[in-house]
């Protein structure tokens, strides 16, 4: 037997694990409700229509940003998709505690399937936001084709931080309230309602603190990439490309800390859940 296909019949059972959770917790999620998997779509839509409604055309917190729209509805769909890896993930061991104690398979499987249940809705939801770009007419960067790269990146990051909160969970039931008000707070933080220009003419240091966060860097790389080149990155805030040293090395460090604690605390799952 080659190298190959031994690491083929490691992981081809709980790849089969985790093709049914992820087809299953997809079918499941909008079970019963009469307008069923469109919630998809509309859920980012309304959060996005309140948002703009009040920060748009109440507060003026977009400024002279060509598009807008887009720019702020990109920002609440990379958002939201952090936040559902983190929230499922949570509650993801605890909740499938039967199936721990009666099945011996990697458990970060439980987790990277909320992973690729959230990676379907948000690419359901970039479907409308390809119809807001058509409409609005959004001249897309030459370097657009990077864009994978920083999806990659928010996902190692969201899957990095949802290993760190379900290892917890188990034992600290807590977590799950500390991290929704957390949430809540991160979300304000993070400039997803309103431009880094906002806060930059406030502060300068300010807005530097604020993009060392990796969400605040992807948000805004993506927006830059696809929206309008008016949206300012670290890279104009702190004027240096070294600066994606900071928010690509706190990605690099959750990913090494989450495998490794998760890792450690996995052996005693069944017997704490």
């Amino acid at each position: 037997m080659n190298k190959y296909q031994t690491i083929r019949q490691r992981y081809h059972y709980p790849m089969i694990i985790l093709k049914q959770m992820v087809v299953t917790d997809f079918q499941l999620r909008y079970q019963g409700s009469a307008l069923g998997y469109a919630w998809s779509l509309l859920k980012p839509l309304f959060m996005f229509a309140i948002l703009y409604g009040v920060f748009g055309f109440v507060l003026k917190t977009g400024g002279s940003v060509d598009n807008f729209p887009v720019y702020l509805l990109l920002g609440i769909l990379l958002w939201n998709f952090f936040a559902e890896v983190t929230t499922i993930s949570v509650g993801a061991i605890v909740g499938k505690g039967d199936i721990i104690r009666k099945l011996n398979f990697p458990k970060f499987v439980l987790i990277l399937s909320g992973v690729f249940s959230a990676m379907i809705n948000l690419g359901i939801s970039f479907i409308v936001m390809i119809v807001f770009m058509a409409i609005s007419h959004v001249h897309i960067s030459n370097l657009a084709f990077l864009f994978p790269l920083l999806i990659i990146e928010l996902v190692i990051f969201a899957f990095s931080i949802g290993l760190i909160l379900s290892a917890m969970f188990v034992r600290y039931r807590d977590i799950s309230y500390i991290w929704e008000i957390f949430l809540q707070i991160f979300f304000y933080l993070t400039p997803i309602i309103y431009t880094v220009d906002y806060v930059s003419n406030q502060s300068r240091l300010l807005a530097k603190i604020q993009m060392v966060n990796p969400l605040a860097q992807i948000i805004q790389d993506s927006r830059h990439l696809l929206v309008t080149p008016q949206a300012q990155t670290g890279v104009t805030i702190f004027g240096s490309y070294t600066y994606y040293l900071v928010p690509i090395s706190i990605v690099i460090l959750a990913m090494i800390f989450g495998v490794s604690y998760f890792r450690k605390k996995a052996p005693r799952f069944a017997e704490e859940v």
